[in-house]
């Protein structure tokens, strides 16, 4: 088996963690769940470093296992344990089957969209782009499909993932300049949405996103 073929197989993976993740009942679950993705994230991005020979990924993977798999978990779970109970499911927007048949649909639409992209870097990897454009909306499901705004966090985190891997697959060689940015936009992204949480429950004593209607104007 091929570096690239572990590429596509583990960006196959990919897409059934963050399913996964979306359709965990609990922001504990989730977390675990997303530290599960985010470590196929790092795995992917190691296959693709020995399929380009390139030093820069090996560095990535290494400085996305440090945020992805171990920081950004820690801060949800740490959110998780200060909010106690009350950062329990709530349900969802969406019934599981409608969030799967959406994500399923948003796979399918990206794997007919990137058909007719003809880029060097991208002939071998073209199940592993789509499968990671899809990630954006995704992600996009899980913050629409969720009404604990706990939850709508991973959200972003899965739209973060997905861009990760894009501009991975497509520029392989990438500057450490851009790797240092990527390695930290997602922690600092997400110390911000917790402190916001944080907040927000200290006010409004609620994590529903419904409730929070009330709040406009």
């Amino acid at each position: 088996m091929s570096a690239f073929a572990w590429v596509n197989a583990l960006g196959g993976l990919l897409i059934v963690t963050s399913t996964m993740v979306v359709l965990a009942r609990s922001v504990r679950k989730s977390a675990i769940l997303y530290a599960l993705q985010s470590l196929v994230l790092v795995l992917l991005l190691v296959s693709l470093a020995f399929a380009t020979d390139s030093e820069v990924l090996f560095m990535w993977s290494a400085s996305a296992f440090i945020t992805k798999v171990v920081l950004v978990p820690s801060m949800l779970l740490f959110l998780q344990r200060k909010l106690g109970a009350d950062s329990q499911d709530l349900g969802e927007r969406l019934s599981p089957f409608k969030s799967i048949t959406l994500i399923a649909l948003e796979v399918l639409i990206c794997f007919a969209a990137i058909q007719g992209i003809d880029l060097y870097t991208a002939a071998e990897v073209k199940p592993a782009l789509a499968i990671s454009l899809a990630h954006f909306f995704i992600g996009l499901t899980c913050i629409v499909s969720q009404r604990n705004i706990v939850k709508q966090i991973f959200g972003y985190c899965l739209m973060e993932n997905g861009s990760h891997v894009t501009l991975a697959l497509l520029a392989p060689q990438a500057p450490e300049l851009v790797e240092i940015g990527i390695a930290t936009d997602a922690i600092f992204a997400v110390l911000i949405m917790v402190l916001m949480v944080l907040r927000i429950y200290k006010i409004a004593k609620t994590l529903d996103a419904r409730d929070l209607m009330e709040l406009r104007g």
